[in-house]
């Protein structure tokens, strides 16, 4: 996609953020992803340009901005730094969780709050023995009167579970329920509450720089007024919804590593020369070379696509799972190829395709895996053509 097919709007959205990107971050990547340093200033300066807001409605001081932008800017900052991209994206999971199927008290309480990055979290879903199959979960919520819930349970892989101020936390409220996600709800867990955890801080391949934790629930106390929706057993169904828009921004963000990869290897083979010439004019990085640019508009074009279903209002899990497992290949399979473009250099920690080579696999394995996505686009694609 051109510049001249991107809307006047998202243009000059796109064109701050760039700027912010230009100045803040590009040149000052690896003084915190190397040693895994959180990029507060950074994070604080995404605050201020309203990326916590993005999709939460004006009405609620968000942005208002659909989908389709979303995806847009998600693309743009994982190009320079994939890592930035959690910060705000996990935070806006949560926030559409609460957008669709909190109550409007509950939106006037928190969202202009997560809009403008005063409160900012994430989402803990899984947990040590369970990853995608979240029926699973063990961690439990037990009503106190009618006032509270006690949480107890232990959760892996939370996004912001130590810089943020809150998260929402899938927990069971009936053990027993049948089927299994009837008995699970939805809770927004503040850091002042008694009982939260201090989260382990998880040590990763790639992902640097952004906290990733291990929060362990010891009787966490929880006003019941945080039980979002007005009933239990749909936590399951909440975060469902809320998991088509990550996925969405995952595609985007395996665009952006999928464009940074190419945009690397196509910048080095312009320069490095071997046997008298540079070596884009030899076929075998030709090859490679168009078969990266390739991939990646392809998973730009069903990224859009995906976005363009989900702003709709329609059902959208397939659309959203072809696009996530097709872009988070293509930046596997780019990440890769640059390294090889590359040769001996793009294994140093001078040059970026290294970092984009660990922080690619990520994209294929969270937000549900690729194996998982694969299921779901089937399943959709026998519901949505019955003989």
């Amino acid at each position: 996609m051109t510049a001249a097919d991107i809307p006047e709007q998202d243009r000059m959205i796109l064109d701050s953020i760039e700027r912010f990107l230009e100045r803040d971050v590009r040149g000052k990547v690896r003084d915190f992803e190397d040693p895994d340093i959180y990029p507060a200033d950074m994070v604080d300066a995404m605050a201020e340009l309203g990326l916590f807001g993005i999709t939460i409605p004006e009405e609620y001081g968000g942005l208002g901005l659909s989908c389709t932008t979303y995806a847009r800017i998600t693309e743009t900052v994982a190009r320079t730094w994939m890592s930035l991209t959690g910060v705000f994206s996990s935070h806006l999971i949560m926030a559409e969780a609460v957008r669709r199927f909190g109550t409007e008290a509950q939106r006037q309480k928190w969202l202009p709050k997560f809009a403008t990055g005063e409160m900012r979290g994430g989402i803990s879903l899984t947990e040590p023995d369970t990853g995608t199959d979240l029926q699973a979960i063990t961690t439990r919520a037990v009503k106190q009167g009618n006032s509270a819930y006690i949480i107890n349970g232990r959760k892996m892989w939370a996004t912001n579970a130590h810089q943020g101020d809150v998260i929402a936390v899938l927990a069971k409220t009936d053990p027993d329920a049948e089927p299994r996600h009837k008995g699970i709800s939805l809770f927004l867990v503040e850091k002042d509450m008694p009982g939260y955890p201090q989260p382990k801080k998880l040590q990763k391949l790639g992902y640097r720089g952004i906290d990733t934790g291990e929060p362990v629930f010891d009787d966490c106390e929880v006003p019941a007024e945080n039980l979002i929706g007005e009933v239990e057993g749909e936590g399951f169904r909440q975060i469902m919804g809320g998991l088509e828009l990550g996925r969405i921004n995952v595609a985007a963000r395996g665009v952006g590593v999928a464009q940074a990869a190419l945009d690397e290897a196509l910048s080095y083979s312009q320069v490095r020369k071997t046997f008298g010439k540079p070596i884009c004019e030899h076929q075998a990085i030709q090859i490679k070379l168009a078969d990266m640019a390739t991939r990646t508009e392809a998973a730009r074009l069903l990224t859009y696509q995906a976005a363009a279903a989900y702003d709709s209002g329609r059902r959208s899990d397939m659309e959203a799972g072809m696009a996530k497992l097709f872009a988070t290949e293509a930046a596997v399979e780019n990440s890769l190829e640059s390294m090889r473009v590359h040769g001996g250099y793009g294994y140093s920690k001078e040059f970026n395709v290294e970092r984009l080579y660990r922080d690619a696999p990520l994209l294929a394995i969270g937000e549900g895996t690729n194996e998982m996505q694969r299921i779901i686009i089937a399943r959709q694609l026998v519901s949505r053509n019955p003989v």
